[in-house]
């Protein structure tokens, strides 16, 4: 049998510089396919959709809200030309009822051991409009190393430096922050996955750079300890959300490899202050994640004009290496769509403009058109003596540094295509 995963393009973030990441999700579904099946790939942000495709069906695999209006039309293109398409993923999950009318069949749910009976099911001609297996989740040990080798990641260097690959050591999360719609999706249940497959998927990746994508690293101290022991030998640099603020914790991630956190800040406070200065005490760069536009996390996160701006002051001050600045975004799943609804101060459900840099809500505290304004204001004020690229180099020569110490820096040759170390070629 042949399938076609087709990941559909969205509209990237304001201010954001473009590049394009291996995607998670797809190679994650793949994995979970028989053997037998062949496998076709198109993301839509690096190549076109190829409409006379041969396959015998089509995986739609969608991740973001803002991306689900264009995989609706290329659905519904297929269809026209005579093809079953399946949807999957996050947004799949998040907008299945909008998703039934251009789609054979919505999957729901985590995919691993259920697409042997899906693919079954589409054999017999019996295959079911929904597949919900929402909350009920697989054994975590089923997750295998995710089906890389379906990417062209030619198609993923930026100017001929090398990106980072994708990779999850656990599932769902038992923290429940208001913007996140993690628990619904997930669950609140801390679900890790094997210390030993997570490290078999990562000496399976010949990219040194990675992202785990994990929604929090600190949700187990123990599990942590021994994840970052277990990665120090392979001398990977990896990104992360928040590391546990532990020393102890703290020392084994830099001695794993870290590079840089993302780590969320939504106020100006002693504690995010001293938090950053930790990180950087261990050689972990910082990223700041800004969700401006708060007002549902108490008086000192309750934004306003003034607020956002001193917010931004505080960013400068305590020597942020990069800033990512967004509106809060009511997604469907989350509680503060729930909270929002209920509060009649929805906006607008163009998912196309759920691309966390427009306001689709009504703010407390000023208008729509303002947050905009101070979203702006944000970008432009903190980047405006060091620009996004040159702080962005920066970050990657700090990889460098770290990759020339130990041992693992390989050039990118971009006339042949490859990248070579000290001691053999490695097709990247």
């Amino acid at each position: 049998m042949k399938v076609s995963i087709i990941y559909a393009k969205w509209p990237k973030l304001r201010y954001q510089p473009e590049f394009h990441l291996p995607p998670h999700g797809p190679v994650v579904f793949a994995s979970a396919l028989p053997d037998d099946v062949e496998i076709r790939f198109t993301d839509e942000h690096v190549t076109d959709v190829d409409f006379d495709d041969d396959a015998d069906l089509i995986f739609m695999s969608v991740m973001l809200t803002c991306q689900i209006p264009r995989a609706w039309e290329i659905a519904d293109e297929f269809r026209k030309r005579g093809k079953t398409v399946i949807f999957g993923g996050i947004a799949a999950q998040l907008h299945f009822e909008e998703t039934l009318p251009h789609a054979d069949s919505v999957f729901l749910g985590e995919a691993e051991g259920r697409m042997e009976g899906v693919l079954s099911d589409f054999r017999n001609g019996n295959l079911q409009k929904v597949y919900n297996f929402h909350n009920s989740f697989p054994d975590i040990s089923l997750v295998k190393t995710a089906r890389r080798d379906i990417l062209d990641r030619e198609l993923y260097n930026f100017r001929g430096i090398q990106m980072v690959d994708l990779v999850h050591a656990s599932r769902g999360c038992r923290f429940n922050c208001f913007p996140c719609c993690t628990p619904y999706l997930g669950g609140r249940q801390f679900r890790p996955r094997p210390i030993d497959a997570v490290l078999q998927e990562l000496e399976s990746i010949p990219n040194n750079r990675i992202f785990l994508v994990d929604n929090s690293l600190a949700q187990d101290d123990q599990w942590e300890k021994d994840l970052f022991r277990e990665m120090a030998p392979l001398k990977k640099k990896w990104v992360s959300h928040p590391i546990k603020d532990d020393p102890e914790i703290l020392d084994l991630a830099a001695k794993a490899g870290a590079w840089y956190v993302y780590q969320a800040i939504v106020d100006t406070s002693d504690h995010i202050r001293e938090r950053v200065k930790r990180y950087k005490d261990h050689g972990i760069l910082v990223e700041g994640t800004i969700i401006l536009g708060c007002d549902a996390v108490g008086k000192i996160g309750d934004h306003d004009e003034d607020r956002i701006k001193r917010l931004v002051d505080f960013l400068l001050e305590i020597d942020l290496d990069m800033a990512e600045f967004t509106l809060l975004t009511p997604f469907p799943g989350s509680s503060i769509r729930r909270q929002y609804e209920k509060e009649n101060r929805i906006i607008s459900n163009d998912w196309s403009r759920y691309t966390c840099d427009r306001a689709v809500f009504q703010p407390k505290r000023m208008t729509p058109e303002k947050l905009e304004q101070m979203y702006d204001y944000a970008w432009e004020t903190f980047y405006a003596e060091s620009s996004k690229e040159i702080r962005m180099a920066k970050l990657f020569l700090d990889v460098l540094k770290k990759e020339k110490k130990d041992g693992t820096y390989k050039r990118y040759d971009v006339k042949n295509k490859k990248r070579w170390g000290r001691k053999q070629n490695v097709t990247n």
